[in-house]
């Protein structure tokens, strides 16, 4: 499907922006130049005619996005976050896309939950209200289970959505083919390589039952953290296209009059989202990757629910590791130390010279750290340093993709609640603790025991990997120096006997 029938779709969506008015307003809310917006309107104007009318009852920007389809509302949904990029207004206007979107017919969620689960809805609850929240992918319900009584909350995909995504991705991939053919400067950011994770994390989505999963593991690794919760799966009750969880009573994020109503203390829920993101990305390696104000609830008694689990993150020990490294450097101001961090992964090529690297970061850190607390941002950080990778030759890390787009999200999360946070004093003791626990002399005492552990698991394959080894090697070396490798062969096999009975003394012990 990724053929040029697609540049009907791309045509349609500069178009439908031009016809809903969607064009103007985007580009004055992102201070465009007039040079731009100017090329941009004269080439959309031609095919004005061919846009979306979209639901005329909304604004202009929100109009259009909810006409395209659902990955560009996903798109909106994360623009809404944003009001230092999109301005105050634009941000609220946006909102909408979180949860409020048009639902579609409940008489067709009851149908898929009866086809799903093979129950009618009559028979599984005795309450089935309507739509309480719609976004661009499904809409909830809330119900009470006939045979206990409990309070559930439905989720049920909306019909034809995945067909809907998959058009979307296929445009997504021409327009990300003719960005490589037109800029070839632009291949190092591999823009096809950035569609392909962004289809495969909106694919997982589109599968309930990996919610359900997601879900059920994020609230066994956060069952410890206070002021923290997870709604219940009920696992009996889940399928491809229908997810009950238990009912999560709270204020909604995006609703700040509601928050102060309740006296929530929103300098602390600030401070705890953006805390509790770091800690789960860096702790456990496994975060939410779609906390906007839609997706997280303040609990009554204060707690922060978080909602909506189809797009989850992971990052492997290693990837924590650098981005705790790079993130304290920063804290600490330290842009050598961030500069060793990139070359030691890998992320900058060998070849640069590591000091001119350090001193673009410090380009990057110090005009940051001069600025007010209330603009003080992880997001204009991250630009920053897009730029200055770009001019050392740094590829995009899709890996690193759901956690950058993830801490903007969040960081601006934090600032609707509290404009004036400093994000890095907040950030600071979640960062400074995981490098304490990881990155220490108790840490690399931890993985030594867990390289031989891994190593003890071929225990009894060692004698005949070792003869293998070296009957290979010593048929291609003249005799006196088969003697001399055969020495050296028995003593690396001493070392490791020997780091095997360290490891369970150790063990044994402690």
């Amino acid at each position: 499907m990724r053929g040029p029938h697609n540049i009907w779709r791309l045509i349609r969506t500069g178009a439908t922006f031009e016809r809903t008015g969607a064009m103007a307003e985007a580009l004055e809310a992102m201070d465009a130049p007039r040079s731009v917006r100017l090329g941009l309107r004269i080439l959309a104007w031609p095919f004005k005619w061919l846009g979306l009318k979209g639901d005329t009852s909304l604004p202009p920007l929100v109009r259009a996005l909810t006409a395209l389809g659902p990955a560009y509302i996903k798109f909106g949904q994360i623009l809404s976050t944003r009001p230092d990029v999109v301005g105050p207004e634009l941000a609220t206007e946006l909102r909408v896309l979180q949860d409020k979107l048009p639902p579609f017919d409940s008489a067709i969620a009851k149908r898929t939950i009866a086809q799903e689960l093979e129950i009618s809805v009559e028979e599984l609850f005795n309450e089935f209200s309507e739509p309480v929240a719609a976004a661009s992918i499904a809409q909830v319900h809330r119900a009470r289970l006939r045979d206990t009584g409990q309070e559930v909350a439905v989720k049920v995909l909306r019909p034809g959505i995945e067909r809907a995504f998959r058009k979307d991705i296929d445009a997504f991939y021409l327009m990300a083919s003719w960005i490589e053919t037109l800029s070839p400067a632009s291949r190092r950011l591999r823009p096809q390589d950035v569609i392909e994770h962004f289809e495969g994390v909106v694919m997982r989505e589109l599968d309930l039952r990996i919610e359900s999963s997601a879900a059920g593991e994020f609230a066994a690794r956060t069952e410890g953290d206070e002021g923290f919760t997870v709604p219940a799966v009920n696992w009996f009750l889940c399928s491809r296209r229908v997810m009950m969880l238990d009912w999560a009573e709270g204020v909604s994020f995006s609703d700040i009059e509601a928050i102060d109503a309740a006296g929530h203390d929103r300098t602390a829920l600030a401070e705890r989202v953006l805390q509790m993101f770091l800690r789960h990305a860096l702790r456990d390696g496994f975060f939410h990757a779609d906390m906007h104000q839609g997706n997280l609830k303040v609990a009554p008694n204060g707690d922060i629910v978080a909602l909506d689990f189809g797009i989850m993150g992971r990052l492997d020990e290693y990837t924590r590791r650098v981005y705790a490294e790079i993130l304290m450097g920063f804290i600490r101001r330290d842009y050598r130390r961030v500069a060793e961090v990139h070359f030691e992964a890998g992320y900058v090529p060998a070849d640069r010279d590591i000091d001119e690297f350090a001193q673009a970061l410090r380009s990057v850190g110090e005009p940051i750290f001069g600025m007010d607390a209330s603009r003080i941002s992880m997001a204009r950080l991250l630009s920053y340093l897009f730029e200055v990778t770009e001019q050392f030759g740094m590829e995009t890390r899709t890996e690193l993709i759901l956690l950058q787009r993830t801490m903007v999200v969040v960081e601006g999360v934090a600032r609707s609640l509290d404009e004036n946070i400093n994000i890095w004093s907040t950030a600071r003791p979640v960062v400074e603790q995981y490098i304490t626990e990881n990155l220490g002399p108790k840490a690399m005492l931890r993985d030594l025991v867990r390289t031989a552990q891994v190593l003890s698991r071929f225990g009894p394959r060692l004698p005949q990997m070792a003869q293998d080894a070296l009957l290979s090697h010593a048929n291609t070396l003249p005799p006196p120096r088969r003697s001399r490798v055969a020495e050296r062969l028995a003593y690396l096999v001493g070392g490791v006997l020997l780091a095997f009975a360290s490891v369970a003394v150790w063990e044994f012990w402690f």
